[in-house]
């Protein structure tokens, strides 16, 4: 009743075939996201240096462009001027998204064991959230 299969199936798996494209490690996998967490967090910071300057923001700038390249393998961050930013922005907003930048990027170095990048973002999470408590505590 059924014809036998005479030809190679064309629903075959990809056993034997994984040379066909590059595979990245967990590490380097976590290394490629963390990365992108800071670069980001290094963005609003820059922003942040250039509406409301201070000795702590650009000392952080610096500390998260040394990681940025760190884990980017000598790949320095792209860098926001500090004349690019506009005064329309509001700081409690940016110092919200810092904050929450900060928390992704310290999940990611947890689960990557990378105890400078964990140290870095936990300190830019509780600067960005002492930089909100007045302004929450003026709105209630």
């Amino acid at each position: 009743m059924y014809e036998p299969i005479r030809d190679k199936s064309v629903h075959s798996t990809m056993a034997g075939r994984t040379t066909d494209f590059p595979h990245r490690s967990r590490e380097e996998e976590l290394d490629i996201q963390l990365a992108g967490h800071l670069a980001a967090l290094l963005g609003v910071t820059d922003e942040l240096r250039a509406l409301a300057p201070s000795a702590d923001l650009d000392t952080a700038a610096e500390r998260l462009a040394e990681q940025v390249t760190r884990l980017r393998g000598g790949g320095a961050p792209a860098r926001l001027p500090l004349t690019a930013a506009t005064g329309e922005q509001h700081l409690a907003a940016l110092h919200r998204r810092a904050h929450t930048l900060a928390g992704r990027a310290l999940v990611v170095a947890a689960s990557r064991a990378d105890t400078a990048a964990a140290i870095l973002s936990a300190e830019r999470m509780d600067a960005h959230a002492a930089a909100l408590e007045p302004r929450v505590l003026a709105s209630r």
